[in-house]
């Protein structure tokens, strides 16, 4: 992805702030725009082909000098319950992850937020969520890996906005990349976001037998967030050798792990179990997104009885299973429409 040419700076005032603003909306708008219908973007940075169908690659320049990864626009496919909800979090993340060089910080992406048209108070209150969005860096390029619910009711959602975000400093392209919990409320004229809630793994420590054999198998696929949550030591075991008992059989592209979810189940005062570190997401199976309609119902259904037989007592889904060990191990609603939860107790 080419870098924007430095703005024109105007004398100071309105006039100059305004002129940042269009041009760097511009860029970004420009940045995250389609080129060539039905083109199959790269895979992220840092990631195991993780974009799938819902994603249109840019071009890239043919400019000198080291260049940030293509980027990419995420859109909502086929088997979405209430895409506008989904597509609101993802363009708002798109949106202050990515800038040109030069538009770093808070300030910055607070006039990236108002440029798609949120009042400007709450642009800048978003901005300040943002957190792990916002690296140190000269420019960078969000590139959404998934987006799934974290929860949905009639009038709230979570969305769980899953990335890579490949940064450019001096001349060094770095990977990297997060996972946001989006909340949105609906109102007469649609979906708006009103908080966000990044991803905060915490210091990475010596890795355990398990995780190491997380990270060797390759039928395993890591986002950026979730990686670093088995780093930092607080995923158990019980959902390492999960992992690894499923590979055996299915690979597993997995969304959310511990970091980046909300903390009690959408709607409830329950605690949930990612926080604790006791479940993980999957968002497609053997290279299917759960999602998708065109997805096998029996590869799912399959692997949600083969996550059962790993020792989760909680597995949801876009199916409801019967037969399980007990009357709740298998369960389906609409925020598990497009992923597979797998859950422990210890």
């Amino acid at each position: 992805m080419a870098l924007p040419p430095p703005l024109r700076q105007h004398p100071s005032g309105a006039l100059a702030r305004r002129s940042l603003l269009v041009g760097t909306a511009a860029w970004y708008m420009g940045a995250v725009a389609g080129c060539t219908s039905g083109a199959k973007p790269p895979s992220p940075v840092g990631s195991s082909s993780f974009t799938g169908s819902r994603t249109t690659a840019v071009a890239a320049s043919s400019s000198p000098g080291p260049e940030l990864p293509t980027a990419v626009r995420w859109r909502p496919g086929p088997g979405e319950i209430q895409p506008a909800a989904k597509l609101a979090a993802v363009q708002l993340v798109e949106a202050l992850g990515t800038w040109p060089n030069g538009q770093s910080g808070v300030r910055a992406a607070a006039g990236r937020a108002a440029a798609l048209g949120i009042p400007s108070a709450l642009a800048a209150q978003l901005a300040g969520q943002a957190g792990s969005l916002l690296p140190p860096a000269d420019a960078a390029v969000i590139r959404v890996i998934d987006a799934q619910y974290g929860g949905i009711l009639s009038d709230t959602a979570s969305v769980l906005v899953v990335c890579d975000q490949p940064t450019l400093t001096g001349r060094t392209v770095r990977p990297g990349g997060t996972t946001v919990d989006v909340r949105l409320s609906r109102t007469s004229s649609g979906w708006g976001v009103t908080a966000l809630h990044p991803a905060a793994p915490g210091p990475a420590r010596p890795l355990d037998e398990a995780a190491r054999e997380v990270f060797a198998q390759s039928r395993i696929e890591l986002p950026p967030a979730s990686a670093a949550d088995i780093r930092s030591g607080a995923v158990h075991d019980s959902v390492l050798n999960a992992m690894l008992q499923l590979a055996g059989s299915y690979r597993l592209s997995v969304s959310v792990v511990r970091s980046g979810h909300p903390l009690d189940v959408f709607g409830t005062d329950r605690p949930s179990d990612h926080p604790l570190g006791r479940a993980f997401d999957v968002w497609r199976i053997d290279g299917h997104p759960v999602v998708d309609p065109a997805t096998s119902r029996t590869l799912i259904t399959e692997f949600m009885r083969a996550a059962a037989g790993a020792g989760s007592y909680n597995v949801g889904g876009p199916v409801q299973l019967t037969g399980g060990a007990t009357a709740n191990q298998f369960f389906s609603d609409d925020t598990h429409h497009d992923h597979v939860h797998i859950g422990f107790t210890a």
